[in-house]
């Protein structure tokens, strides 16, 4: 699979098959991908906590506002930056932007593998944070559910907005003109 399929194939997957485990070969893949993830001045202030636990997984589902997919996941990644007060020049929070680059690095080779992800942004993040035992000069950013997809997830098309809707040229409402 090319980088452009992973990208048009990927979904978030939110019915996992509970009995698959992802093999140690696969974690290795999908961290290693994270590992080569870009990140502002090349900080490389993302951590990754790999959490495999059933019952882990049981308390994560909780602290995830009850979102049962997730303890059927094989597992789930949590982003943590150890950076949090790190600003790019324009101010934008860079160490969200450098755990979003990495988990979606993960994402993608996780397609490639025919794995399933879904990104975690509904928990509580304090309780979490302490579950997961992050400094607090830490900032929990996100958690990724990774597992086999049930029912052919991967066989459908995505419902996406057509470019044209998406796309401005020059500045903000300039369609592209016709040709």
């Amino acid at each position: 699979m090319d980088v452009f399929d992973a990208i048009k194939w990927r979904r978030s997957v939110r019915s996992y098959n509970p009995h698959y485990e992802v093999s140690e070969w696969q974690l290795n893949r999908l961290l290693e991908a994270a590992r080569l993830a870009p990140s502002g001045k090349n900080r490389q202030a993302t951590r990754l906590i790999v959490i495999r636990d059933r019952e882990r997984k049981k308390r994560l589902a909780v602290l995830c506002h009850h979102q049962g997919f997730v303890a059927s996941a094989s597992l789930v990644i949590a982003a943590v930056s150890i950076e949090p007060d790190a600003k790019m020049g324009s101010g934008t929070p860079a160490h969200r932007v450098d755990a979003a680059i990495m988990l979606d690095h993960i994402a993608l080779e996780a397609t490639e593998l025919g794995l399933g992800t879904c990104w975690l942004g509904a928990y509580d993040k304090e309780k979490l944070s302490e579950f997961l035992e992050i400094p607090k000069e830490c900032e929990l950013i996100a958690l990724l559910a990774v597992g086999e997809p049930k029912d052919g997830w991967h066989l459908r098309e995505a419902d996406r907005l057509p470019l044209e809707e998406l796309v401005f040229y020059e500045k903000f409402g300039v369609k592209k003109k016709k040709e």
